[in-house]
């Protein structure tokens, strides 16, 4: 199940982001109402001149050195007459960097059009990268995915599979081998940079596990704080499934196949669950070879070059083709009588 978000409030970004951008309010509460529409930052140069053709007002403005510079080199009259315009636009707030001292003329028509500003003590292009980060988190598509997900030696692994099937008793396992939980059951994904798949938990679940026959189980009292991560990257699937005489298991791994994720296809494979099989051991082993594999090194396929590459040195029925022969039996003396 997938969302995508039209806009949050100012309320949500200042509540949520203010204590890590430094955010203070010093005007328009009855306006964080508004509504943020757009995942960017605008500072709007030309605006500033009246010219609000192409003002990007969905998104949040931000006066730096520069705007405020200009803003003084204007008169009072021209200063309302921008102000007004870019209200007039339905903005939804303005920010101040450096902590400048808000001008009277601003805090006027602020106070009467109901309009947030915000100052923070950050550098302009400091709170524009910071701030970008946020607010495309926040924007960022999202979905749910029936999966318990695990950081294994820093790759992100989502361990899919039917109920029951054991998902969260593979993932207590590699918990108890010194890895990290992320989500258990349901995983939360978000996309960015429109190449990452970033998991977590839900708030209220984050931390906790059911494991059958015992219950809801705290991983960080029992583990350690280490023992659980807010978010990691998802970095390859792994789906279990309930092991058949049928069954047909990649054998090579020469074969690769994707699952995909809000258009997104990462890494995955198949294992099947019967007695005596160590799933969270074939966890662990598949997410250091997706390590590997990252780095440059695929296993199966140096394996198939070297196996190709023997072959080539040695063909089947060439002059080169091995070729295993018995010692001669050796050959025996007759018995003599010895010599006196």
């Amino acid at each position: 199940m997938s969302k995508a978000i039209n806009g949050i409030t100012v309320a949500h970004f200042f509540d949520t982001y203010g204590a890590k951008l430094r955010l203070e309010l010093v005007t328009g509460r009855e306006g964080m109402h508004r509504l943020i529409r757009e995942p960017a930052i605008n500072r709007p140069a030309l605006a500033l001149t009246g010219f609000f053709k192409y003002l990007a007002n969905k998104r949040i403005q931000v006066l730096g050195a520069a705007e405020m510079s200009f803003l003084r080199t204007l008169s009072d009259e021209t200063q309302q007459t921008v102000l007004n315009g870019m209200a007039d636009r339905h903005i939804p707030c303005i920010v101040l960097t450096r902590n400048y001292n808000l001008p009277r003329l601003m805090l006027d028509v602020a106070r009467r059009r109901r309009l947030p500003i915000l100052r923070t003590p950050m550098i302009t292009r400091i709170f524009l990268n910071t701030a970008t980060l946020c607010v495309d988190n926040e924007f960022a598509p999202s979905a749910t995915e029936q999966g318990t997900t695990v950081d294994v030696k820093g790759v992100g692994v989502m361990i899919r599979g039917d109920s029951g099937v054991g998902k969260s008793e593979c993932a207590l396992a590699l918990v108890e081998r010194g890895h990290s939980l992320i989500a258990d059951d349901v995983t939360v994904i978000k996309v960015l940079d429109e190449r990452e798949l970033i998991g977590s938990s839900r708030e209220i679940t984050r931390g906790y596990m059911e494991c059958r026959g015992i219950g809801i189980i705290n991983i960080a009292e029992m583990f350690g704080i280490k023992s659980v991560r807010m978010e990691k990257r998802i970095d390859m699937v792994v789906s279990l499934r309930t092991w058949t005489a049928t069954a047909e298991e990649e054998r090579t791994g020469l074969e690769e196949s994707y699952y995909e994720i809000l258009g997104i296809k990462v890494p995955h494979i198949e294992l099947y669950v019967r007695p005596g099989r160590d799933i969270a051991r074939l966890v662990e082993v598949a997410a250091m070879v997706q390590a590997l594999k990252r780095m440059g090194h695929d296993p199966a396929k140096d394996f198939n070059n070297r196996l190709i590459a023997h072959m080539a040195r040695h063909p089947v029925g060439g002059k080169k083709s091995l070729r295993v022969t018995a010692p001669p039996f050796p050959r025996e003396e007759p018995d003599r009588d010895p010599v006196i």
